[in-house]
């Protein structure tokens, strides 16, 4: 099970929770990566915690001011990104942009997706893995592995049919150790968080907790 924390851009200290997170995954041999804003990327990954960039846009080198370029995040030591989260959609174009982008770089991709439909829709462009993350649950207290837990199963197969090798995360309102189990008795290899993470007094307490669902 992977456990990624994007930190959006919430005012919260990156090196703590990368710190945090690098020493929990060190001590319960789980997966934890860190999503900072690009600017940070480097700092967070100088910790030694797995690093991922928030979104890579779907262009190489050339005349595109305002880009997120895929080389740029992978040379400031980025392992992955995210791609299309829901607060930052793509066109499908794009999405595959991103996706051919990130492959360029040796970056690992995951897409994300509002439903089981668009889960299949990812699951075609090749990326590593497609999160289901409901819009109306992002931000909320209630996971959407409970709160819906169908979705996550539709998703799963949705995946499953278009793409074998491309992994199921799910995220939305995911914050503790037994939502992270809950995903994984439904098919899901991995969950997305934020906000239980990201606002929390004690991040690394949080992690604690989160693997321990693992």
């Amino acid at each position: 099970m992977f456990i990624l924390v994007n930190l959006k851009a919430y005012p919260c200290d990156p090196i703590e929770v990368a710190t945090a997170a690098r020493d929990v995954a060190e001590a319960s041999g789980a997966r934890i990566a860190v999503s900072p804003q690009a600017a940070d990327i480097a700092r967070v990954a100088d910790t030694g915690v797995e690093t991922w960039a928030q979104h890579v846009s779907p262009n190489a080198h050339g005349s595109h001011t305002g880009s997120t370029l895929a080389e740029a995040v992978a040379d400031n030591g980025a392992e992955g990104t995210l791609i299309n989260h829901s607060e930052n959609r793509l066109k499908l174009a794009d999405i595959d942009g991103s996706v051919r982008a990130a492959d360029r770089a040796d970056l690992e991709t995951i897409v994300c997706a509002n439903n089981p439909a668009q889960v299949g829709a990812a699951a075609a462009l090749g990326p590593d893995a497609v999160a289901v993350e409901p819009p109306e649950l992002i931000g909320g207290d209630i996971s959407v592995s409970t709160a819906d837990p169908g979705i996550v199963e539709d998703a799963v197969s949705a995946a499953e049919a278009v793409d074998p090798t491309v992994d199921v995360f799910c995220g939305a309102g995911v914050s503790t150790g037994d939502d992270v189990a809950a995903a994984g008795d439904l098919g899901a290899a991995g969950v997305l968080l934020a906000s239980g993470v990201a606002k929390a007094d004690d991040p690394e307490a949080v992690l604690e907790d989160l693997v321990g669902g693992i």
